[in-house]
């Protein structure tokens, strides 16, 4: 029986997808960051949302960059 072997990427390749799926969650934060300042214009009582949901979206916007430098200084050790 053959062993199957594992394909390993190159530095090109592994930065390639990690842009692919970071791209795809940087714009589910500024999706959100947008849908919590519609809710803060478009109704006026409910400023405490729209306010809230935008902070979430900061929020997870700056996970994603903590996690995006992380991963960019392990593969720069390499």
């Amino acid at each position: 029986m053959a062993k199957k072997m594992k394909r390993h990427m190159t530095h090109e390749e592994e930065f390639e997808i990690m842009k692919l799926v970071l791209d795809k969650f940087l714009w589910l934060g500024v999706g959100i960051m947008a849908f919590g300042f519609y809710k803060m214009i478009s109704l006026r009582e409910s400023l405490g949302y729209g306010l809230s949901v935008l902070t979430a979206g900061a929020v997870l916007l700056i996970v994603f960059i903590i996690i995006l430098v992380r991963e960019y200084n392990f593969l720069g050790r390499k």
